[in-house]
């Protein structure tokens, strides 16, 4: 059974710092996308960042672009999401996912196919 466990959420102020991981057991995402996605209240579920696989290239939405940074471990399986300057826009229920395809680019939550419980950002003013 493939799950994913994220980790490292809480409550900051604005231009506070927090590290976001996910652990992926049951199989290997080495050549794997993985990827960050967030979910506001009252608002979908929307792509944060993501890396196409362990050693891959990675790519941001454009509102976390030059503050946030996706990195995984050597094997593959544990992903992270460094974020800093964060804003009061950026509270939200962060998922960390893993999909089925192949060294992609993708940025959309169909193209992936497991995901973890979510973990709670709330950034204050």
């Amino acid at each position: 059974q493939v799950q994913l466990v994220e980790s490292g959420g809480g409550l900051v102020q604005a231009g506070d710092s927090l590290k976001l991981s996910c652990a992926a057991s049951g199989r290997s995402f080495s050549s794997n996308p993985m990827g960050w996605f967030r979910q506001a209240p009252g608002k979908e579920r929307e792509f944060v960042a993501a890396s196409t696989w362990s050693h891959g290239g990675t790519y941001y939405a454009d509102s976390v672009k030059g503050r946030f940074t996706i990195s995984r471990d050597n094997a593959g399986n544990t992903v992270y999401l460094q974020m800093n300057s964060l804003k009061p826009e950026d509270t939200a229920v962060y998922y960390c996912a893993g999909s089925d395809l192949t060294y992609r680019r993708i940025d959309t939550a169909n193209q992936f196919h497991y995901w973890g419980q979510g973990t709670q950002v709330t950034v204050s003013s």
